[in-house]
């Protein structure tokens, strides 16, 4: 029997070959784009197409005899693997559009859309083609409901099992997201109400909002992949209107909880299962609090001449920050420091698991929380017997445990990256605020990274830096360094 690393990686290699060619095809909305509007991105997204073709193909030829079945170890390493070559990929036709685009910013172009963290190293956003813009959105997009999901429903035409990937990318407690007897079939679920919801928004941004066409589309893409891209350098505060907010906070809530609530929701059509999941009131309690709370302080600070006008600036851009989406409407960074620091802190916990949002999540937090109390109980009665329970539902020790772990973990990265940023010559406030932000692909921080500016004005190492907090924090981190552990790789 045959064992070693390479046994291990080049069946992974072999599946990302076939994702790769899948992945490929996607230049043809872009080139169709390009094609009607004359634009200058036709001939970038032609020439990036023939090359990734003939690049998947040849990796497909030379993988072909390591094709089999793959194991849960496999999962992790093909899951790392997706998400650093895609970014790759995508960052090959923004590359070619403009040369004068570092090789690293493009691929933190690309890695950023795809993790939906939203942030851009790019300016003149309002003068790209609309097919560069558009291929931005996509991206975002797909990455918002995962790539991974999309491997699963489409990898066992293929020949390649799903759940693996399924248990690899979502570590730690999570509702029974097995929704369905075959996980393909869960996947596809999944994305019909993905579309439906983002044809949804778009159609509401088109026809209520007033937004053309194109702006309603990408919008739609960004806010339910809660990727926060837009199409203008001044984001949604462009457009000026607390319609077209409302609506975007409306959506944004709505991919910031989890889809298999929103699945038995529609199966069972009954809206009191929002009301019955924990995770959801807590999320809404929480934003809906903090909005009142950083209102009434910015009234309180002169921000803002009346109550309505504050409450519609923090409304819009707490959500936007609090659920990782990352859209702004105004330059919150001229706020009193402690109202957006307390928007990029609610990042952390505020998304519900099994949502397209990041961060520690709300069920991990809820998990927390009531281990707390629970240890505060025993100190008192220490013979009691004491369950904790989430959504009614007894969790095992080991999933408590797990959920210790991670956390420290995710502070253990904070603290690691946020160092290695400082050595580099960043202020403080912008490295934790970056970093923050990168792990919970929230978008903008605050300092030089803050509404008013983007990621351009960092050197190539704060950029890499930066990349990896984003994968870091779209694989929930214990995927990512599981794989650098020596019992990883033993046979």
């Amino acid at each position: 029997m045959r064992t070693g690393t390479a046994y291990r990686v080049l069946p992974v290699i072999a599946v990302l070959a076939r994702v790769a060619l899948l992945f490929s095809l996607t230049l043809l909305v872009p080139i169709t784009v390009a094609w009607f509007n004359n634009d200058a991105g036709l001939q970038p997204f032609t020439r990036a197409l023939a090359g990734l073709l003939t690049f998947s193909l040849l990796l497909l030829l030379f993988t072909r005899r390591f094709r089999r079945e793959l194991g849960i170890r496999d999962g992790f390493v093909l899951v790392i693997g997706l998400w650093t070559m895609l970014p790759a990929l995508a960052a090959v036709p923004l590359r070619l559009y403009n040369p004068e685009w570092s090789l690293t910013h493009c691929y933190f172009e690309g890695m950023s859309t795809m993790t939906t963290t939203g942030v851009t190293a790019f300016s003149g956003l309002d003068h790209l083609p609309m097919s560069v813009n558009l291929w931005r959105h996509m991206l975002n997009w797909l990455g918002g409901m995962g790539i991974l999901v999309l491997a699963v429903a489409i990898l066992p035409m293929l020949g390649v099992g799903g759940m693996q990937l399924f248990k690899a990318e979502t570590p730690g407690p999570i509702k029974d997201a097995k929704l369905t007897p075959r996980i393909n079939e869960t996947a596809r679920n999944l994305w019909l109400i993905y579309m439906a919801m983002t044809a949804c928004c778009a159609l509401l941004l088109r026809y209520a909002g007033g937004l053309g066409w194109f702006d309603a589309v990408c919008h739609a893409f960004a806010a339910l992949s809660l990727g926060g891209l837009s199409t203008h350098d001044a984001s949604v505060g462009y457009f000026d209107s607390p319609l077209v907010e409302g609506i975007m906070i409306f959506f944004m809530l709505l991919a910031a909880t989890n889809f298999a609530t929103h699945y038995l929701a529609i199966t069972g059509r009954k809206l009191s299962v929002y009301w019955r999941d924990t995770e959801f009131k807590a999320m809404l309690t929480l934003i809906g609090g903090g909005i009142v709370l950083c209102a009434l302080y910015l009234q309180w600070w002169g921000t803002y001449p009346d109550f309505l006008t504050s409450l519609r600036h923090v409304a819009f851009n707490l959500v936007s920050i609090a659920t990782g989406s990352g859209f702004v409407s105004t330059d919150y960074g001229q706020w009193p420091v402690v109202v957006p620091l307390a928007m990029l802190l609610l990042s952390s916990i505020t998304a519900c698991s099994g949502s397209t949002g990041g961060g520690i999540k709300m069920i991990r937090t809820l998990i927390l929380l009531r281990e707390s109390g629970r240890q505060l109980t025993t100190l008192l009665h220490p013979n009691a017997v004491r369950p904790l329970r989430v959504n009614g539902v007894s969790i095992p020790g080991p999933v408590i445990f797990a959920v210790l772990g991670f956390i420290f973990l995710y502070f253990i990265s904070a603290v690691v990256l946020t160092f290695l940023l400082l050595i580099t010559g960043m202020d403080f406030l912008s490295a934790f605020t970056a970093v923050i932000a990168c792990l919970n692909n929230a978008g903008p921080g605050l300092g030089i990274v803050g509404p008013a500016n983007n990621y351009s004005v960092l050197n190539d190492a704060q950029i890499w830096i930066c990349t990896a907090a984003m994968l870091l924090g779209r694989l929930e981190i214990v995927s990512v360094l599981v794989v650098f552990t020596p019992a990883f790789w033993r046979s």
